[in-house]
């Protein structure tokens, strides 16, 4: 005879973590900062140029929406040149965690090593490659960080299959881990053609991924957006700063604006497998 899976109440499940009531859309200045991720962004080994943007990609509000500490071991996806490595490599030094660069490609994986190596800060930082094969085990990563690189992938970029890369990032997650991702953010009523050209995506396309991988979708936030982009530029994303493709045409302009609008979604994997 079959054992039935018992029903589980909605209020059990929230003890049990598998579904978490957070606050949507929550600005900048309803995220509490925690202390120790606000000592890691004002640190003086950040490069001054990455400091300047603070202002546009608010990493003390962003990290404490995710729930980022220096304990955890915390995977993230694509840190190129090293924006967020600056600041979460020093966080895990100092609290025992580790910080894990995931990084496509042999000359990004080579850059990201000589950035861990450039600093006695980032010791417990550790470049992987990606895909990451079984240098890092399944279920062994608490938190998985990408900002901006998801528009990459629907672009044909960097393998180009998202719904594999959603599916890997659920495989490498601890059961309860968060997913945290920032993107370029595209109207809902827009042509769904833009998202493959113009480096924005729909919220509604990234929760389907993670959704579709597994996750839960937790809470979103408006740490990041900026009501004066309006995602139509001539030549994408790439318009706004702090790229500014148009060059010196209507350079005062796009400065005005500033960086782009962004989501900041927060997706939990389940603490045990759905009911089948």
């Amino acid at each position: 005879m079959a054992l039935l899976r018992p029903r589980l109440t909605f209020a059990a499940l929230l003890l049990a973590g598998t579904v978490a009531l957070a606050p949507l859309g929550l600005r900048a200045d309803e995220v509490v900062v925690r202390a120790d991720i606000a000592a890691a962004v004002a640190a003086p080994t950040r490069t001054p140029a990455n400091t300047v943007r603070d202002k546009y990609r608010h990493p003390a509000e962003t990290l404490s929406f995710f729930g980022v500490t220096g304990k955890q071991t915390t995977l993230e996806y694509e840190p190129d040149s090293g924006w967020y490595l600056e600041i979460l490599a020093p966080l895990a030094t100092k609290d025992g965690g580790h910080y894990l660069g995931a990084q496509p490609g042999a000359r990004g994986q080579q850059a990201v090593t000589a950035k861990l190596a450039s600093n006695p800060a980032y010791a417990a930082g550790k470049m992987v490659p990606w895909p990451v094969g079984d240098t890092v085990k399944p279920g062994s990563v608490d938190t998985i960080l990408t900002f901006r690189n998801i528009h990459n992938q629907y672009m044909g970029e960097d393998g180009g299959d998202p719904p594999a890369l959603f599916r890997e990032f659920f495989r490498l997650l601890k059961p309860g881990g968060v997913l945290g991702i920032v993107d370029h953010r595209l109207p809902e009523g827009a042509p769904a053609s833009r998202e493959g050209r113009s480096g924005y995506l729909k919220v509604s396309t990234v929760k389907k991924l993670a959704q579709d991988a597994g996750f839960i979708f937790e809470a979103s936030s408006e740490i990041n957006a900026n009501p004066k982009d309006t995602a139509d530029w001539p030549g994408g994303v790439w318009t706004l700063p702090p790229t500014l493709s148009q060059r010196d045409k209507d350079r005062d302009k796009y400065l005005a604006i500033g960086e782009s609008d962004r989501m900041t979604l927060r997706f939990r994997k389940p603490k045990w497998p759905a009911a089948r």
